[in-house]
């Protein structure tokens, strides 16, 4: 189930981790994100906003063609906005949401034609579970993940596994160009994305007819969950 899998954002943080367990357990990493992966582990790669949904689309098929199809999609590409609703701008508001969960779907909607047999994993995070203030762009988005990988998996129930991901913080570089107060303190207790990769690889490697539909991963003592 580890050939042919295509992440997204495989070119840092959590995704880059995927690429990386793939890769060590002898699969084929691709990937879809802005900015070309550094790492000599991808074996392929294909360059896309995810915010524009069309785009996304465009750019599964491609990547699929070159490579003889796919086995298995993780949807690890992500962005935030931190503010107060009426503090931060409606075009990176919006742009959340593109990203997070309109990009979530419109690279699953591609990819679902060639994944009979094959397996979807989300990202979601537990402020897909938890609402907290500063963050409503944020958890709508991974709301909406929530919902719509469980109603997915009713959709694909058979003919495609679907596990949804809901990972707690972690040591990335996902939260460097936030200011300071959005900023975890040097002392939080996150994972490594390492770990939550692996979690995500275990999913990906079940036999056919096992579904793993759902995990939480997060650090022992990290507040964002329960």
């Amino acid at each position: 189930m580890l050939d042919q899998v295509l992440v997204t954002g495989g070119a840092s943080g959590l995704g880059a981790a995927v690429v990386h367990a793939v890769h060590e357990l002898g699969g084929r990493p691709l990937v879809l994100d802005k900015a070309a992966p550094s790492s000599s582990e991808v074996a392929d790669f294909e360059s896309v906003d995810l915010s524009d949904t069309r785009a996304a689309e465009r750019a599964v098929k491609a990547i699929a063609e070159r490579n003889g199809g796919l086995r298995a999609v993780v949807t690890a590409a992500g962005t935030d906005a931190c503010g107060r609703l009426d503090e931060v701008s409606g075009t990176d508001w919006d742009r959340v949401v593109m990203v997070n969960l309109l990009g979530t779907a419109a690279v699953v909607r591609a990819a679902l034609p060639m994944l009979a047999g094959g397996r979807v994993v989300t990202i979601a995070s537990t402020l897909g579970i938890k609402a907290v203030s500063d963050a409503t762009a944020y958890c709508a988005s991974k709301f909406g993940v929530v919902g719509f990988t469980r109603a997915l998996a009713a959709e694909t129930a058979g003919r495609v596994g679907v596990t949804l991901v809901i990972p707690g913080g972690m040591r990335t570089h996902f939260f460097d160009e936030r200011a300071e107060q959005y900023r975890p303190p040097d002392d939080s207790k996150l994972n490594p994305p390492e770990r939550v990769a692996d979690a995500i690889v275990f999913a990906l490697r079940q036999p056919e007819g096992c579904e793993v539909r759902e995990l939480v991963v997060a650090h022992a003592e990290e507040g964002s969950w329960p």
